[in-house]
């Protein structure tokens, strides 16, 4: 089973930060973004970890390796400009293979045990005309008051009351197949079509979440774990 982590990005409202570091590769409580990311995917059982990445992308190549030292094997899949979700997704459909993968973003930190996912993926590919993804809910965020999407017995609407989209999924990879490499191509709104079918499986996780879109979400989530206000487990 494998993983995609989404780290091409440019991270315009991270700035300055990120116009000398990848935003992934920003530190909290000790630790790169995407490190804590990859700890978890590997505790969770996904050692297998294909990694976009764009703007300094050769400074995530340097600082993670082939992944050998977290005891996991890292691919990269390089972009001239961030393609976007579902067109980086697309341009490492190659890496990815034809089972279910699960894909999450470099920049959130959380507790979810992404062991979890594993029932899903063999759902989906067993039928994946009955289900094609599955989607981490979380409760809305400040940024996000409205929600993304709502969840009714374990299944993704449109109708509210709506929940935030939590960077985390598993997809189908026949959901990009028709994406040529190397286009831009959003994930969303198209991704709702399927919602509207009711092809997407979903679930609520209430444990901690952080989108680090800012230098004060990076600041307040560093101080957390620093000050062991938030416990790493």
């Amino acid at each position: 089973m494998k993983a995609m982590i989404l780290a091409a990005g440019r991270g315009e409202r991270m700035r300055p930060l990120s116009d000398r570091a990848p935003k992934p590769l920003l530190e909290v409580g000790g630790k790169p973004l995407i490190v804590w990311q990859i700890e978890r995917l590997v505790r969770g059982g996904f050692a297998d970890i294909v990694i976009n990445h764009a703007h300094l992308g050769s400074m995530i190549e340097s600082a993670l390796g082939d992944g050998a030292h977290f005891d996991a094997r890292i691919r990269y899949s390089p972009e001239a400009e961030a393609l976007e979700t579902a067109g980086g997704i697309a341009n490492a459909l190659h890496l990815l293979g034809d089972e279910p993968f699960v894909v999450i973003s470099g920049d959130i930190y959380t507790h979810f045990d992404y062991s979890m996912l594993k029932q899903r993926i063999e759902r989906i590919a067993r039928n994946p005309d009955e289900v094609i993804a599955h989607f981490v809910l979380t409760d809305n965020p400040p940024f996000n008051p409205a929600g993304d999407m709502g969840l009714t017995n374990g299944v993704v609407t449109l109708d509210p009351p709506k929940l935030n989209y939590g960077n985390i999924g598993v997809f189908h990879p026949r959901l990009f197949q028709e994406i040529p490499r190397g286009t831009k191509a959003k994930l969303f709104p198209p991704m709702f079509d399927y919602a509207r079918a009711g092809k997407i499986s979903g679930e609520h996780y209430r444990g901690p979440w952080f989108n680090i879109g800012t230098p004060e979400h990076l600041a307040h989530l560093d101080r957390a774990l620093r000050e062991e206000i938030l416990v790493e487990r």
